[in-house]
């Protein structure tokens, strides 16, 4: 039997990497994104010859809630599973002069994506065996001065995502939470990260296939990030608040 995923967020590096392992794998694939059908022409046809898998292309901007509820409506396939890619890091300081970057901070990273999720997570009540995951960050387990409102923004998306965990085990179906530290990726671009921790968006691809493969409920990206975090996490508030992080 044919299965499919649906990638939102599907022109990001890190989804195109973990598209090819989930088509490698049997997958047909369903893209979307802002202006996919224009920007993911190529790399769809490089799916199809490489993999045998069809690849059905949807342009969607989050960011319009109606096109969001026309997307869902004349949704007629119900996919095996859905991932999520999305996320803006946006600009700390934008956020803090300007209320409306800070929106747009939070809608894209949780608001708007919630209720595509709502959506697929009723549908799967009665299709034991689907899954969603989504790609959170590390950056939400702890609120630093340099991108809090990001930081914030996931950690909401991480809450839900454990509240849908919850919810949808009974009905046996997986949600993955992925939790990335440092990828080479379009929205880091210039930024001076410390080499030795900072990994390739192919190497999360395959990360992710093999945390769904493994029905894991929560995965860090590389795993080293589970004690980094632990060990930030302890740290008391008063010394904390005087770190320049």
């Amino acid at each position: 039997m044919n299965k499919t995923i649906l990638i939102l967020g599907a022109k990001s590096d890190m989804a195109r990497a973990a598209a090819m392992h989930f088509a490698e794998n049997g997958f047909s694939l369903i893209l979307v994104g802002r202006n996919v059908t224009d920007k993911l022409d190529v790399f769809s046809q490089t799916i199809f010859d490489t993999f045998g898998q069809e690849v059905f292309l949807h342009d969607l901007d989050i960011l319009d809630s109606d096109a969001t509820d026309s997307f869902l409506s004349g949704i007629k396939l119900i996919p095996n599973g859905i991932i999520s890619f999305i996320g803006l890091l946006g600009d700390q300081q934008s956020a803090i002069n300007k209320p409306n970057h800070a929106q747009t901070i939070f809608t894209s990273n949780f608001n708007a994506i919630t209720p595509i999720l709502d959506f697929f997570a009723n549908q799967y009540e009665n299709r034991p065996g689907s899954f969603i995951i989504g790609v959170s960050s590390v950056a939400g387990i702890r609120g630093r001065k340099s991108n809090y409102y990001y930081g914030s923004a996931k950690a909401a998306f991480s809450a839900y995502l454990s509240g849908l965990r919850n919810r949808l085990y009974k009905a046996n179906v997986n949600v993955l939470t992925v939790l990335p530290g440092y990828v080479e990726t379009k929205m880091i671009k210039g930024m001076e990260l410390p080499k030795w921790i900072t990994v390739s968006p192919e190497y999360v691809g395959k990360k992710i296939f093999k945390a769904y493969e493994k029905k894991k409920d929560v995965v860090y990206i590389p795993g080293f990030w589970k004690l980094i975090m632990l060990i930030i996490a302890l740290i008391p508030e008063r010394i904390f608040k005087k770190l320049n992080l």
